[in-house]
């Protein structure tokens, strides 16, 4: 399904998705069901793995740190694939084409540790068989031992309503996919929040399940299965607010399951559904060692550029980032020089050192091209782009454009520890996975519903103090900038669930007053409910996330002109 897909801010750390629609990591709660036993005709091997398509050559090492450690890649572009930032319950997901929370069983560190991938294969490799190469290079060099199975799980359930479908049969002619249709640029002051809306065309109900769970992630925690019974492809428009701005737009709101209904005819319950899954039977946390001489027959390629690249002053009035990349087109609208530096390194405004002023003031529009090159087409000779790609070709238009020159050095800056106070956490089973999800945890329990404002819920298992201090850096941006440190002392394992506000829900809490005070922690005052991060930590795990000064990775600007030069 071909979607045109528009930039994010920096700070959220995705690339070309809708604005607010990253998907939310679903909960997962298995029923009970025996996976097959290691070695049985279900399970995949490394002998089973041996008939499969393999690549040609691969690469293998650990991510190195990154402040934005999500999987990227996995698409064959050229005759590479590059997986970047990949836990193997990503590799795993990505080779059976379902979603990480569907991997069942496994060792601990299965969403702990990263893995880059770099591997070649012939151009004309269809997306199924990369996969199974990619099954193939998982079982060879992690001995990885897995087997698909069937689960019922929580989902969200698509149904036609009682009224039947609103939905226009599709002809039959015109590209099938949908089309994000961006809100209007400056909207007049008191406006509700814009409506997130896409204009779709011979669409089946199987792909727009699909497409509807990443879309509406803030709502649908769970995969959307179609159960409609509808058969064909559709054409239709539909919009709704994001689950964020639903409180603020008031009457003017309108969540998914309204949208759907209304406008569609159709139904969203949660439910649950057998759903597809994969458990992980064995794998070895260290892939064996790379062949020799594959960084001479896997050279990198050189740093991406724009073919072309015009760069001009935004209207006065423009208010805000707008950008989407439609085929080989890539326009933005409003942002800041500084707004393309943090998107260019993949850092967050805090990581800059010392900037000027105006470096966050003046804006600018870009409208660029994505150079055509033939060596890095899929295979039905569509141009290819992925983060890295646009990352460099932003590096290179600021170094031509504004005489920019950086570099990165460690730098005093505010930070936390974790400190413990009077801990209160359960010790975790060794055997669980580590790692943390948003929702529930076992006992099912949602504070979210009896107070929204609470708008986060965090559960966590077998995870050390050290592990959650790096994890509070990815969970909760808008209250940690630099990885927290562990001076708590403790060196247990243990499972809890913390449920706070995020930065965004308590931008209204009046400010303390004390002048000292750390903002967040006086955000716990707010007489609606809210929780800022630092005092739930503190209430519901009894240990403490305290301020200090400790050497951060900076990004120092050597040298910037204010203005671009001319186009």
């Amino acid at each position: 399904m071909t979607l045109q897909r528009a930039l994010v801010l920096p700070a959220l750390f995705s690339f070309l998705v809708v604005p607010s629609l990253a998907q939310t990591s679903a909960q997962t709660t298995a029923a009970s069901s025996a996976p097959a036993a290691p070695g049985s005709a279900a399970s995949v091997t490394a002998a089973a793995a041996s008939a499969q398509p393999k690549f040609d050559l691969a690469e293998i090492h650990a991510s190195p740190y990154s402040a934005q450690p999500y999987m990227r890649g996995g698409d064959l572009r050229g005759d590479r694939v590059t997986i970047r930032q990949a836990t193997m319950v990503n590799l795993v997901a990505n080779a059976w084409s379902i979603e990480g929370d569907r991997v069942l069983r496994g060792p601990s560190w299965l969403e702990i540790d990263r893995f880059d991938i770099t591997a070649k294969a012939p151009r004309t490799t269809s997306k199924d068989d990369v996969k199974l190469m990619l099954r193939s290079l998982l079982a060879d060099r992690f001995a990885l031992v897995a087997h698909p199975d069937t689960k019922v799980l929580p989902a969200f359930v698509l149904t036609v309503g009682k009224n039947g479908s609103k939905m226009k049969e599709a002809d039959g002619t015109g590209e099938p996919g949908c089309q994000y249709k961006p809100p209007p640029d400056n909207p007049p002051a008191g406006s509700p929040p814009p409506y997130i809306a896409f204009s779709c065309h011979s669409v089946t109900m199987a792909d727009f399940a699909d497409d509807l769970h990443n879309w509406a992630g803030g709502y649908l925690t769970s995969p959307v299965v179609d159960q409609t019974n509808l058969k064909g492809a559709y054409d239709f428009d539909f919009k709704w607010t994001g689950k964020g701005d639903l409180a603020k737009a008031g009457a003017d709101g309108i969540s998914i399951f309204d949208c759907v209904d209304k406008q569609l005819g159709l139904k969203l319950e949660a439910k649950t559904a057998p759903l597809p899954v994969v458990f992980v039977d064995a794998v070895n946390e260290k892939p064996t060692p790379n062949a020799p001489g594959l960084d001479k027959a896997l050279p990198p390629p050189p740093p991406a550029e724009f073919e072309v690249a015009i760069l001009k002053p935004s209207s006065p009035d423009t208010k805000g980032i707008n950008g989407s990349i439609n085929g080989s087109e890539v326009k933005l609208q409003g942002g800041t020089l500084q707004w393309f530096i943090t998107y260019g390194w993949g850092i967050r405004d805090e990581m800059i050192a010392d900037p000027p002023k105006w470096l966050n003031e003046d804006r600018y529009d870009l409208i660029a091209k994505i150079p055509h090159d033939p060596a890095t087409d899929g295979p039905k000779g569509a141009p290819q782009l992925d983060q890295d790609a646009l990352q460099d070709m932003i590096k290179h238009l600021l170094a031509e454009r504004f005489g920019l020159q950086v570099h990165m050095e460690d730098r005093p800056a505010d930070g936390y520890a974790l400190v413990a106070v009077n801990p209160h956490l359960k010790k975790a089973d060794p055997d669980n996975r580590t790692g943390c999800h948003e929702g529930p945890g076992p006992d099912g329990k949602d504070p979210r519903i009896a107070n929204p404002i609470l708008g986060r819920l965090l559960t966590c298992q077998n995870m050390t103090m050290a592990q959650f201090g790096d994890v509070l850096r990815i969970q909760a941006p808008g209250y940690i900038h630099s990885p927290v440190l562990d001076k708590t002392g403790l060196t247990d394992a243990y499972d809890f669930t913390l449920s706070f506000s995020t930065a965004g829900q308590l931008i209204s809490v009046p400010a303390p007053k004390d002048p000292n005070a750390d903002p967040n922690s006086a955000a716990a005052s707010d007489p609606s409910g809210g929780l800022s991060l630092l005092d739930a930590v503190q209430k519901q795990m009894g240990v403490k996330l305290e301020k200090e000064k400790h050497p951060v990775q900076m990004l120092v600007i050597d040298h910037v002109d204010e203005h671009p030069t001319d186009n």
